[in-house]
């Protein structure tokens, strides 16, 4: 019983991945994986495992990376496929953690990511007002960009770029986003990560651009009291929620994310095709 609260299981956990196999895997595919392991459910404690087990199956495909002067080289697991991710899950990975680039081209971000984390008393109702200035902003730049929920407490804004770019280019580019979200609104938004400075506003995230940092995977379940999902929405999703004061709009479960699968199909998958060009800094600061 890996969520206990909410009743549910590792065998339901593990049916919930193979049966959303077919959307998360391109997300996943080719990318260093970090695992974070809760083998004895959600409630008691859990650890990241960045290297690949090394009792893991011949089949499954690992990526030496190079993390740091302390660690060195790791080989980090790949889920490229079905089998693989049915295996991670039985790890009691109940969350997964890739990179924002391919193994094969590390320094290399495919995507631009923004984390909009709230401070209590602010929810997601909160982050949903700064997700759609994100998206206005990025939209005067020319750019398109995507939602998803955390699973968790707040939302997470991609930009697409699968362009030649890398984290020397888009982390100090999120940065100034950031930065001038915060001087917009300073009562709302925060883009300094001390805790004492986020009661009641929307840190903006910008750091996750970088290469010795992983971001939870869409699709991923999240080790909470109930078996949570950060899952694609539409941006009309978030009005929605915005419109009404409702967080609910914005919660789904393993059960609601295969129902809207079924539906609607990978509604993040322009996150693995839309190439798009980084602006220059100035013009970003000056858009917004």
């Amino acid at each position: 019983m890996l969520w206990p609260k909410a009743g549910f299981t590792k065998g339901e956990m593990i049916d919930y991945y193979a049966r959303v196999a077919d959307v998360i895997l391109p997300h996943l595919k080719g990318r260093p994986l970090t695992l974070k392991r809760y083998p004895n459910g959600v409630d008691e404690g859990h650890f990241y495992e960045k290297r690949c087990p090394k009792h893991r199956p011949d089949w499954v495909n690992t990526a030496p990376i190079w993390s740091g002067r302390n660690e060195g080289e790791i080989d980090y697991c790949v889920c490229d496929d079905r089998a693989t991710l049915i295996w991670v899950a039985q790890l009691a990975s109940l969350e997964l953690h890739p990179s924002l680039s391919h193994a094969k081209e590390i320094e290399r971000p495919t995507v631009l990511a923004f984390d909009l984390d709230p401070g209590p008393p602010a929810d997601i109702i909160q982050c949903c007002t700064v997700s759609l200035r994100l998206r206005d902003l990025f939209g005067d730049l020319g750019l398109e960009s995507f939602p998803k929920t955390s699973g968790s407490k707040g939302l997470q804004v991609y930009v697409p770029l699968n362009v030649k770019v890398s984290y020397d280019d888009t982390k100090p580019f999120a940065h100034a986003v950031a930065q001038v979200l915060e001087r917009s609104d300073p009562d709302l938004i925060v883009s300094r990560m001390a805790k004492n400075l986020r009661k009641g506003k929307v840190l903006v995230d910008w750091s996750q651009n970088d290469q010795h940092k992983t971001t939870v995977s869409v699709y991923s379940l999240r080790a909470k009291e109930h078996p949570t999902v950060s899952t694609p929405v539409e941006w009309k999703e978030v009005e929605r929620a915005l419109k009404r004061e409702d967080p609910d709009v914005l919660r789904f479960e393993a059960g609601d994310v295969l129902k809207r699968v079924d539906k609607q199909g990978d509604l993040f998958e322009p996150i693995l095709k839309t190439r798009q060009k980084l602006p220059a800094l100035k013009a970003a600061t000056e858009s917004a």
